[in-house]
């Protein structure tokens, strides 16, 4: 499935004041509902992903078609990047271990900026190396000796 690249910035400022916000109150629930979008799309994909249904309702018609498409797999695969270090900041900031909860917010936040501003997606540039790494791992297990 091909995605329009200019939702993913739109999704990933949204994220960004989202990160913000909680960055500045400490609000362990904000989080949890951030680490929930990151979730939607993770596991259902990028078309059910809030921030992606009001970019696709609300942003894409006022805007000309894209000037290219992308795959969904990097992006979705960023998103689940997100969702870790939202679970991780979540459960820091629920168990007292502010520390966490301040550093993982910061991480994502830091990847979500990049996108939000400059177009650099860090998940989706681990993507492929992720992927190459993976299945060198799987063919050398698979080559008899």
């Amino acid at each position: 499935m091909q995605v329009d690249p200019r939702g993913q910035r739109f999704a990933a400022a949204v994220t960004t004041l989202v990160l913000i916000a909680v960055l500045v109150t400490g609000n362990a629930v904000l989080l949890a509902g951030q680490a929930l979008v990151f979730a939607i799309a993770t596991v259902g994909g990028l078309r059910l992903a809030p921030y992606g249904v009001v970019f696709r309702v609300l942003v894409r018609p006022r805007l000309g078609p894209p000037a290219e498409l992308e795959e969904q797999a990097p992006p979705r695969f960023a998103q689940g990047v997100g969702l870790v270090f939202a679970l991780a900041g979540t459960a820091g900031y629920a168990l007292g271990a502010d520390w966490l909860g301040i550093g993982a917010t910061a991480f994502a936040l830091g990847a979500a900026f990049l996108n939000a501003v400059f177009g650099f997606c860090l998940g989706c540039e681990m993507y492929p190396l992720i992927r190459r790494i993976t299945t060198k791992i799987r063919s050398d297990r698979e080559v008899p000796a």
